[in-house]
């Protein structure tokens, strides 16, 4: 599979790391946003993320300007480019405005084009139904996981039209360049996020209150005796406490309100607070 002209919808968090992975990759990517000011801000990001990977020796400079060649910003009255290979759309969780999104992108991109979208729950069909016929089985999910530059899984997701062989070549394809990704099917919250919501779930019930020493305990102890790399607290305040829950009602919501899905209270009550995590300098810790 040939996949060299690359086209990113959305320069938020995720967004923004994609596009550097394929730029890494050796493709030429296209990122967009629909808000001038966050394209200007994803684009660079991105470019002092390689200079900082330059100055610890990660890459060399010949590699960073190669990195930098393949990398454009469109702005968002700019057409992307037709002949594009693959579009990633990276946008809000909200899977109307996703199916709106792709019916316009359909009638713009080539017939080859393959197009996915990086929905991390919402489920695949919903919005491949709402496609052309030919275009869908050229849909396909390409869940990564943050930071993508550096995490290698993705989840390389075909629903009920995907063309399998294509899923199958998307997976190589990943393969080749690094990445450890997962072919699945068409699932609420897919592999990972389906469970992981029990790795949540029950941390946050096993705190039950807003107790930092609580936090700190249960993340140190899964650390150190689990072996994993960060508890969940600290995972939740990386993602976002607001996608994570968000995350968490869609995937309790496709399994008809199991209970064992269920979001904590604990979750609604950060999120309503404004308390999101990292990005707002404080979420179950406490940020500078």
């Amino acid at each position: 599979m040939n996949l060299n002209k690359i086209a990113v919808l959305g320069a938020g968090t995720m967004g923004a790391g994609i596009a550097q992975w394929f730029c890494q990759a050796g493709c030429k990517v296209e990122l967009q946003d629909a808000g001038l000011e966050q394209g200007q801000r994803a684009y660079q990001g991105i470019l002092n993320s390689w200079d900082k990977l330059l100055s610890k020796g990660k890459f060399t400079s010949e590699e960073v300007s190669a990195f930098k060649e393949n990398l454009s910003l469109v702005a968002p009255e700019e057409s992307l480019k037709k002949d594009t290979d693959l579009l990633i759309e990276a946008i809000i969780e909200n899977q109307q405005i996703k199916i709106d999104v792709f019916q316009k992108l359909c009638a713009h991109f080539n017939e080859s084009t393959l197009l996915a979208t990086n929905t991390s729950s919402i489920p695949l069909d919903a919005i491949a139904r709402e496609l052309p016929s030919s275009r869908q089985e050229q849909f396909f999910g390409l869940h990564f996981f943050n930071p993508a530059p550096i995490m290698k899984l993705v989840e390389v997701v075909c629903g009920h039209w995907s063309n399998k062989k294509t899923g199958q070549e998307l997976l190589n394809f990943f393969q080749e360049r690094g990445k450890k990704p997962a072919l699945c099917q068409d699932g609420p919250g897919f592999i990972v996020n389906r469970l992981a919501r029990n790795f949540y779930g029950e941390a946050l019930r096993l705190a039950n209150t807003e107790d930092k020493e609580k936090f700190q305990e249960i993340d140190t102890t899964l650390k150190e005796v689990g072996g994993f790399r960060m508890g969940p607290f600290e995972l939740m305040d990386l993602i976002g406490i607001d996608i994570n829950y968000s995350v968490s009602e869609s995937v309790w919501k496709s399994f008809y309100y199991d209970d064992r899905f269920a979001p904590h209270p604990l979750q609604r009550k950060m999120v309503t607070s404004g308390r999101l995590g990292k990005k707002t300098k404080g979420g179950f810790y406490d940020y500078e």
